[in-house]
């Protein structure tokens, strides 16, 4: 952190142009809530149909704020109109902030850091992603400053969830971790806490076990998915059962969290079950796909 001429430490940068990689569920939700902190918001995605999609997820989950009063219309209009979108990546060259959004695949992610590293001109911006299980070293690695890439793990959904994972590498400075603390805790108003770069970080490495023992009662016939759940619900507390909140999360990342899980660690709890497998190999992902443990419409 940098001084004041009176000595006093100067506060963190703010990220004003904030841009976004990728635009599913994840990063549609990003999006929403640093517009709606009053920044201006650039994602970037692939190609027309993907813009297409972010928008009308957008659009929905918008809609549903002012359905339920929670926003007004004129707050979905004004959200709206600081979401911008663009299929040419060089378009990020001015942002302060980037946050990779891509889906949970280490080859992906390591492309889209060296690229971003080529394109962002700025050599303070800060380069984070949302990745539920990849240690941050190896994406920093995939740049020529790792000193600036910062893990920044939101919870799906993105408006509602009040948690973020900050995983700063082993490379990465004081001040991008700084400068990342304060957007996520005075811009967006979120709760961070500070996590060790090692897979699965914090909630993952405790989350991912209890979500593939769920699906091993199936596998193995000594439960259905609705005994499953209802028995974690009234017997827990727990606010939805663990095969509902896998469908929620999709299998295809709760699979892809093991499998980094299991090869960091090669502990058997982490190990995904064939079940899993067979449900992501055919397509079955949960909410994403209308139809997981369970049938979605």
């Amino acid at each position: 952190m940098t001084a004041l001429p009176d000595g006093a430490p100067r506060p963190p940068a703010a990220a004003e142009r904030v841009g976004i990689v990728g635009c599913g569920l994840m990063g549609s939700g990003i999006a929403e809530v640093v517009a709606a902190a009053g920044l201006d918001v650039l994602a970037a995605v692939s190609r027309p149909a993907s813009r297409d999609r972010g928008l009308g997820l957008l659009r929905g989950s918008l809609d549903r704020a002012v359905d339920r009063g929670r926003r007004t219309a004129e707050e979905r209009a004004e959200i709206l109109g600081r979401i911008r979108f663009t299929t040419d990546p060089d378009d990020l060259a001015d942002r302060t902030l980037v946050i990779e959004a891509v889906s949970e695949d280490e080859r992906i992610k390591q492309e889209v850091f060296g690229r971003l590293d080529k394109i962002v001109e700025a050599d303070d911006a800060v380069l984070a992603s949302t990745t539920s299980a990849i240690p941050i070293m190896r994406l920093g690695r995939a740049t020529s400053r790792p000193e600036r890439v910062v893990g920044m793990h939101f919870f799906n959904p993105v408006p509602a969830m009040r948690l973020v994972e900050l995983v700063p590498s082993l490379a990465t400075d004081g001040d991008a971790t700084e400068r990342a603390t304060a957007f996520v805790a005075g811009t967006l108003g979120k709760e961070p806490i500070r996590c060790a770069d090692r897979t699965g970080f914090v909630v993952n490495t405790l989350l991912i076990p209890y979500l593939l023992a769920a699906v091993r009662m199936v596998e193995s016939g000594a439960a259905t998915p609705e005994v499953v759940d209802r028995a974690m619900v009234l017997g827990c507390a727990h606010p939805q059962g663990p095969l509902k909140l896998a469908d929620l999360i999709g299998l295809d990342s709760v699979a892809a969290i093991a499998e980094a899980l299991y090869a960091e660690f090669r502990e058997p709890l982490y190990s995904p079950p064939p079940l899993l497998s067979r449900m992501v190999e055919c397509g079955l992902l949960g909410r994403k796909s209308g139809r997981g443990f369970y049938a979605y419409t």
